[in-house]
């Protein structure tokens, strides 16, 4: 992971397209619910790029599908994903699937555990835009799909190959174009440079930001890279055990980091200048049954008795700009016990994990 260079100017975003409020997923297990997205709220607007980070299994992906509607069976949902007027998750199955397309997409990782190797890229394409648009006959979905590619770096040429007759650079870019054939208005982009080397990443970055010209769609990037944020990015939201524990422009988030375990991340990065690396010590908790107040809390080296105690309200400056953490709050209303050190012992619980 290479230190992070934030741009300094950015394109202007455009009207309201997603305003989530108060999200929840759960998933089903033996020892009772897990909270997999626990109360997030964010907006996107046309044009501009939200990025999400934040340790594995924290929730990216499950905040991802769950907006999409594409949750495994048993999956529960609640709160409010309004896209353009209508809240997503009180549609009818049927009426949200009938969204993904020209209104919902999605950039998944790892694309040969999602294109279907025994069908040509052609049959990928045409299959797709056939089953959301039916009128289209089978040439136009053709002509449709190579341009697409076309604009990607795939030739004509390739449309009938197989997906393993690909690198995988080339892969990333066929799932790149399925997900905008039918130029969808959201996007989810979940690690869409996992697994590539540095100069493939470099190529995907650029069709990303060619995308953001030509189209302009509101889009999710889900992503452990916060270079890959720092240059792609308007706003960052960093999640943390299911919630987004901070959230504001990348420059400003870079820059000034208000929230432990949004500077522990950035401590994480390497530079040139790195000579040791660093880590957060202990584990992310288990969502089946989180710890009591602030969940970074066991991992926190600020940590105080409140925070163990208490959730942290969220603090807002501004309309893109919010925390939640007690650092961030007014300390002076807190009593001297509450403002008191955790014991070591506590915040090294995480280990255990």
């Amino acid at each position: 992971m290479t230190a992070p260079v934030v741009p300094t100017t950015r394109p202007m975003p455009g009207e309201m397209v997603l305003s989530v409020r108060d999200l929840r997923v759960w998933y089903p297990g033996p020892k009772g619910p897990s909270q997999a997205v626990d109360g997030v709220s964010f907006n996107l607007r046309r044009g501009e790029v939200l990025g999400l980070v934040g340790e594995s299994g924290c929730g990216k992906s499950t905040l991802g599908r769950g907006l999409l509607g594409l949750l495994p069976p048993g999956a529960g949902t609640d709160g409010q994903a309004v896209f353009e007027g209508t809240d997503l998750l009180t549609l009818p199955a049927r009426q949200r699937q009938a969204l993904r397309g020209s209104g919902l997409g999605m950039i998944f990782q790892e694309p040969m555990t999602r294109l279907d190797p025994l069908m040509r890229i052609s049959d990928h394409f045409v299959e797709a835009i056939k089953a959301h648009e039916p009128k289209v006959s089978t040439q136009d979905a053709v002509i449709r799909a190579t341009a697409t590619l076309r604009s990607l770096g795939i030739p004509p040429s390739r449309f009938r190959n197989y997906p393993h007759e690909f690198s995988g650079g080339m892969r990333q870019r066929i799932m790149i174009a399925l997900a905008l054939v039918l130029q969808p208005r959201f996007i989810v982009a979940d690690e869409p440079t996992t697994a590539l080397d540095v100069l493939v990443e470099a190529q995907i970055l650029r069709i990303l930001a060619g995308i953001r010209r030509s189209y302009a769609p509101a889009m999710l990037l889900i992503t452990h890279n916060l270079g890959i944020v720092a240059e792609t990015c308007d706003r960052v939201a960093v999640m943390y055990a299911g919630r987004i524990v901070e959230q504001g422009p990348a420059a400003e988030i870079f820059s000034r980091p208000r929230h432990p375990y949004t500077r522990e991340l950035l401590r994480s990065t390497i530079s040139l200048t790195t000579q040791a690396l660093h880590s957060i010590p202990g584990a992310p908790p288990d969502l089946v049954d989180p710890p009591s107040g602030c969940r970074f809390h066991p991992r926190c080296p600020d940590a105080m008795t409140i925070c163990a105690q208490q959730d942290p309200a969220v603090l807002t400056d501004g309309e893109d700009r919010s925390v939640e953490c007690w650092l961030s709050d007014d300390l002076e209303t807190l009593t001297p016990a509450l403002r008191a050190p955790l014991e070591q012992e506590q915040v090294s619980v995480a280990d255990e994990a």
